[in-house]
C-alpha cells in the first residue's frame, strides 16, 4: 500500500489568513497537536499547538506573525512505511502527504496507520524491511526474492519508488524477520546497494505508546 490509499481529508489544513485563535479552536475540534499550513494549494509546513500558544496575537492573521513550521511530508507514491518511519523519527502526531510540485493532498493521522496495520495484522509477524536502489533494467523480483528465500525467508510484499531525477528506483522488500543482516550481506554480496533498512516493528511499538499518551492527552 502507498501513502495515496491512506490519505484522510476530514481535517482542514490552516490558511496564512488564518488565525492563531481558529488554529487552536480547529486543534481541538478534531483532536490534533499538529496542523498544516497550506498556501494556494502549496504545503508550507506544520505548526503545533505549542507554537501557536507562543503567538503575539491569538487574533492576527499567522502570516502577520513569526510562525515556527517544521516541513515533514511524504509523496503520495511512497509505500505506507515511509510514513511509519516520519511519524516514529520527528515523534508526529501526523504526516501532510504531498505530490511532486509539493501540492497538498491530505494527511494521515497516527490512528490512520495503527488501524491499517491492525487490519493488515502486521503486529502478528516480526517484520523488516529493506530499501534497495538500482537502475529499472536491474530490477527483478523473482531474483530479489530467491536471494531473501535462500537465507530461509520471503517477501510479504514489496513497492517500488522510482528517482527521476537519479534515473534509479527504490525497490522497498517487507521481509517477515527482523534480523535481517544475513540478508543484507547477500544482497550486498551479488552487488545490490542497501540504501536502508529497519525493523518495523520497533517503529511500530513507538507509535501505538505515543498514540496511548496522545489519547490519554487529549482526554484531559
Amino acid at each position: 500500500m502507498i501513502a495515496r490509499e491512506l490519505i484522510n481529508d476530514s481535517f482542514p489544513p490552516l490558511k496564512l489568513s488564518d488565525t492563531g485563535l481558529r488554529a487552536l479552536n480547529w486543534m481541538e475540534e478534531f483532536r490534533l497537536v499538529h496542523i498544516p499550513v497550506v498556501e494556494g494549494g502549496l504545503y508550507l509546513g506544520l505548526v503545533s499547538e505549542e507554537d501557536i500558544l507562543k503567538l503575539d496575537s491569538m487574533e492576527q492573521p499567522l502570516a502577520n506573525q513569526m510562525l515556527s513550521l517544521i516541513k515533514p511530508y511524504v509523496k503520495a507514491t511512497q509505500p505506507v512505511f515511509e510514513v511509519v518511519k516520519l511519524l516514529s523519527k520527528d515523534k508526529l502526531t501526523l504526516v501532510p502527504v504531498v505530490d511532486d510540485n509539493k501540492n497538498y493532498l491530505g494527511l494521515i493521522t497516527l490512528n490512520d496507520v495503527l488501524k491499517h496495520y491492525i487490519e493488515s495484522g502486521i503486529f502478528e509477524d516480526a517484520v523488516g524491511v529493506i530499501v534497495l536502489e538500482m537502475k529499472p533494467y536491474d530490477y527483478s523480483l523473482s531474483e530479489l526474492a530467491r536471494l531473501v528465500e535462500s537465507e530461509n525467508a520471503r517477501v510479504l510484499n514489496s513497492h517500488i519508488t522510482p528517482d527521476v531525477e537519479n534515473e534509479t528506483i527504490d525497490v522497498t522488500l517487507k521481509i517477515n524477520l527482523t534480523d535481517l543482516s544475513r540478508i543484507i550481506s547477500s544482497f550486498t554480496r551479488h552487488g545490490y546497494l542497501v540504501k536502508e533498512h529497519y525493523n518495523q516493528n520497533e517503529f511500530m511499538d513507538d507509535i501505538k505508546s505515543r498514540y496511548d499518551s496522545l489519547i490519554k492527552y487529549l482526554d484531559i
